[in-house]
């Protein structure tokens, strides 16, 4: 399954491949995509981002959900990124293994490295990892369904 075209994606493309939409996107470039291997994305995190005023006003920092989201937004891309998947809903399966290291504030450069494992059956799962400054901030481990894929192994009656 694996591809050796190496690929790019710029916001309007990363809409044009995933659902997620603001304000609920929080990838803003995907430098690197081997589609079938791995997706390297960036997130560039400004006060502007609606959550930080109020998490915390005296202490700003991007909640856990959102850095687990920027995880998966640029995992999907390691499969969304095949032509035939391009735009297709996915769904969350699981998440384990989440670990938080750095808290993240604004005017930090997230990169996110993730890696599929194995898509069968429209099942995906690998992991991704962020950094900040080249240290490690979050990490997790991801099966991610994308149903129009899997609906069509699903027993009839």
């Amino acid at each position: 399954m694996a591809n050796d075209k190496t690929l790019t994606f710029d916001l309007p493309q990363i809409k044009d491949s995933q659902q997620n939409r603001y304000p609920l996107l929080f990838i803003d470039k995907i430098l690197e995509a081997v589609p079938g291997e791995r997706a390297t994305g960036l997130k560039c995190w400004t006060y502007n981002e609606w959550f930080f005023p109020a998490h915390y006003e005296d202490e700003p920092n991007v909640p856990g959900f959102i850095q687990v989201e920027s995880l998966v937004q640029t995992f999907i891309m390691t499969f969304l990124s095949f032509e035939e998947h391009k735009g297709n809903k996915t769904n969350f399966v699981s998440m384990d293994k989440v670990k938080f290291k750095k808290k993240i504030v604004p005017g930090d450069v997230m990169l996110i490295e993730a890696i599929l494992d194995s898509f069968k059956r429209g099942i995906a799962k690998g992991s991704a990892k962020g950094t900040v400054d080249g240290e490690l901030a979050c990490y997790a481990e991801f099966v991610v369904a994308l149903p129009s894929v899997f609906e069509n192994f699903k027993p009839k009656g």
